[in-house]
């Protein structure tokens, strides 16, 4: 690529006509860990832990942001970012591509299950064969490239779900001191009285905190897969890129100081960009978990098992009838189709960027987009297997898929992308571009205080409740 090809990045309000990176990771993330975590944390535990989902998500927004302007100053995603590590053997790739493979079957299957229990819920059919038939329908979408239609029809009732879920939030507000408290407290409290013995519940409230953390925001994943959808919208370096190669650093080694200044304004694009989505995942996340609060808990109702969908309907019934609890399940239900639909074109890229990496020989047999079919179909079996084993389980299904996917390689992910910022970047740009390209402290903290959270998270608190 010419360096004098980049187009210069819009700049002020004309910022937000070309927002769209953010919305594909909102529509990819706003599921299960929104229409179900969040709901049913809010009922078991109420308000006092609202900054449970908040830490989560402003971390997240912080690796997020910091891994999608790597990929605007190199043209490059974050997996090829993560081979750069130092040391030999693509040792952190092998480490994604191993967890990552059992995350992504995990947590598809555990979000087709959930969207076969709501599917059921409005027409009678076992939820595992509407397990296979919402896997079919997500698959033929990712393979076939249709997503123009099903995105807005989609989005359509995604909005449904996001507008009643806050109309009733609002309904229902505790008041702002009873926010605040829930927001600044830190506060694990016990499991009120009505709920303990009631299944699905561990003797630690962390069993319900940390899968709602692992998956606000989206998972590890997600984190990875914003970074190529910032390569498909062409922000920066990634102009003209595509999926599964690396960056030409022939062209960085030469990017001159005009050059950095163009590409550090479409990182200003990215900010905005990232920080809508976290926006929108803060509003939706606390909307889902004050209205479990102030709707399903004074029922003494923890949504659980295969009865989950109805449970969580009382949410639109209690403000709409019985209307309403259908329109719950049908815009629910769409939710999560719209996850798995990005879960298949997000995850089988993930996998196949990584063993393009380390297993070369792989990558020189097949095509890009041939690698990314054949992971396609084994995820397809895997989650036939799933959703049919374990399909009545949805709630467990969905936390462990948030702990693999969203916490236990997160404190990495972030020190990764640390390394990626302040020492690989430095060695593939130009001197003077460095000096343009060179990221703020503030995104250095965010990141050390990501590793160091979520680093916590998992030495301490996991293995307490395993």
């Amino acid at each position: 690529m010419n360096n004098d090809n980049i187009n210069a990045a819009p700049r002020g309000l004309a910022i937000l006509a070309i927002v769209g990176p953010a919305f594909v990771w909102c529509a990819e993330y706003i599921g299960s860990g929104e229409v179900i975590l969040a709901t049913r944390m809010g009922a078991v535990l109420g308000y006092t832990v609202l900054w449970a989902p908040v830490i989560g998500i402003i971390l997240k927004y912080c690796i997020g942001l910091c891994g999608a302007r790597y990929t605007v100053c190199t043209g490059e995603g974050m997996i090829d970012m993560f081979s750069r590590m130092p040391g030999r053997g693509n040792w952190a790739v092998w480490i994604v591509l191993i967890i990552q493979f059992i995350a992504g079957a995990i947590s598809i299957g555990s979000i087709a299950s959930a969207a076969g229990v709501f599917a059921n819920s409005i027409i009678p059919v076992k939820p595992f064969i509407w397990g296979w038939v919402i896997t079919i329908f997500a698959i033929f979408v990712v393979w076939s490239g249709k997503f123009n239609i099903i995105k807005y029809i989609m989005s359509v009732l995604v909005f449904i779900i996001i507008f009643g879920v806050l109309y009733v939030a609002i309904h229902t507000f505790p008041g702002f001191s009873e926010l605040f408290k829930g927001l600044i407290g830190f506060e694990v409290p016990e499991y009120p009285s009505w709920a303990k013995g009631m299944g699905g519940l561990s003797d630690s409230p962390w069993n319900e905190i940390l899968p709602l953390i692992g998956w606000a925001a989206g998972g590890f994943a997600s984190q990875v897969w914003y970074t190529y959808w910032v390569l498909g919208a062409g922000y920066g370096m990634a102009q003209g890129r595509k999926y599964g190669e690396p960056c030409d650093i022939a062209t960085l080694k030469n990017m001159t100081a005009e050059t950095a200044k163009k590409v550090k304004g479409w990182c200003n694009v990215v900010y905005v960009d990232a920080t809508v989505a976290m926006i929108i995942g803060l509003f939706v996340t606390l909307g889902f978990m004050l209205a479990g609060s102030g709707i399903l808990q004074p029922e003494h109702i923890a949504p659980e098992g295969p009865s989950v969908a109805i449970e969580l309907s009382n949410i639109f019934g209690k403000m709409w009838g019985s209307a309403g609890a259908y329109l719950f399940m049908i815009v629910g239900c769409a939710a999560l189709i719209s996850t798995l639909i990005g879960q298949f074109a997000g995850w089988p890229r993930l996998i196949a960027d990584s063993l393009r990496i380390c297993i070369p020989k792989f990558n020189k047999k097949f095509r890009w987009s041939t690698q990314f079919r054949i992971f396609v179909i084994i995820f397809f079996i895997t989650n036939i297997i799933i959703v049919f084993s374990l399909g009545i389980k949805p709630v467990l299904l969905v936390k462990i898929g948030a702990i693999f996917d969203g916490l236990l390689l997160t404190p990495l992910q972030a020190i990764f992308i640390l390394i990626g910022l302040v020492w690989v970047l430095p060695k593939l740009v130009s001197a003077e571009a460095w000096k343009i390209l060179k990221p703020h402290w503030i995104f250095v903290v965010g990141l050390i205080v990501a590793a160091l959270v979520f680093g916590y998270f998992c030495i301490f608190q996991i293995p307490a409740i395993i």
